[in-house]
């Protein structure tokens, strides 16, 4: 009889309800600060980074080896005969190669570990459905088909208010660093099918960059039902707003709301607000 366990990193950014109610175990990236090591959200939450930011601007690490292992082997002496391990993308982070090195230690239980090639809650959709589909009691196979078919459906787009952490951070992708900082344009970030950033668009201000980030969405969704995931990055308000105006949506079927986790807020910095969705 097949008995299936889920792992996911941080950077999946799902409700902590949410984590609990479907038995999901996370394993927290590292913030690293001169006087110490934090795990995301354990002991260091968002706002503890954007406190501290732009006098302190942090680095990030993927879960060490050994808390890796150790997960494995918690899940193995549990019973559990199949292991799926779900990360964020290869191209932002070595979370995905880690998790692949550790897996090769255990020979006794069946281990996958999937690249989600995108972040947050894109990768948490994923994770989400993952878990519903093995409550639901679907076989390994069926789970692994349900996750590829869903994985490229998968769209994640943001909007922040400056480039200078992804730039410091080494996240910058294929995003040009622009001289249209000057000019107050914003870019609208996306992720491309290698997991890595790009320039989706341009956009004059704050106010218009939301207003094209709503677009690309509708764009995407048409008349079609969707799951949509509304994420801020030490910007509540306006994302309270942006989750207001999209719970009105007749075709939206799913609706979460949160903020993206310490470890993706030090490449970010305040103000982010991102869309990741899917059609149904």
């Amino acid at each position: 009889m097949e008995k299936i366990a889920l792992i996911a990193d941080s950077a999946c950014d799902l409700p902590q309800k949410l984590v609990e109610e479907l038995g999901i175990r996370i394993l927290p990236l590292k913030i690293i600060y001169p006087d110490g090591e934090y795990s995301d959200r354990v002991n260091i939450q968002p706002m503890d980074v954007y406190d501290r930011m732009p006098g302190e601007i942090p680095t990030t690490s993927m879960p060490n080896l050994q808390e890796i292992k150790a997960a494995i082997d918690d899940v193995r002496r549990e019973g559990y005969t199949h292991l799926l391990i779900i990360t964020l993308s290869s191209g932002l982070s070595g979370t995905y190669q880690a998790m692949q090195l550790a897996a090769k230690d255990f020979d006794d239980i069946v281990i996958r570990v999937f690249d989600t090639l995108t972040l947050s809650m894109a990768t948490g959709w994923i994770v989400l459905d993952t878990a519903r589909n093995i409550l639901t009691g679907l076989s390994w196979e069926k789970v692994l088909e349900k996750l590829t078919t869903l994985q490229p459906k998968v769209r994640a787009f943001y909007v922040i208010e400056t480039l200078e952490y992804l730039r410091k951070g080494g996240r910058i992708g294929l995003v040009a660093g622009m001289l249209g900082e000057f000019l107050n344009l914003k870019p609208i970030i996306g992720v491309n099918t290698d997991g890595i950033y790009y320039t989706h668009a341009k956009v004059r201000g704050r106010s218009k960059s939301i207003e094209r980030l709503i677009g690309i969405l509708m764009d995407s969704v048409g008349n079609n039902p969707f799951n949509v995931a509304v994420m801020h990055g030490g910007a509540k308000e306006e994302g309270e707003k942006l989750l207001a105006r999209l719970a009105k949506l007749p075709n939206v079927k799913e609706l979460i709301f949160s903020d993206i986790s310490p470890a993706l807020g030090v490449h970010t910095g305040p103000g982010l607000l991102a869309l990741c969705f899917y059609r149904l």
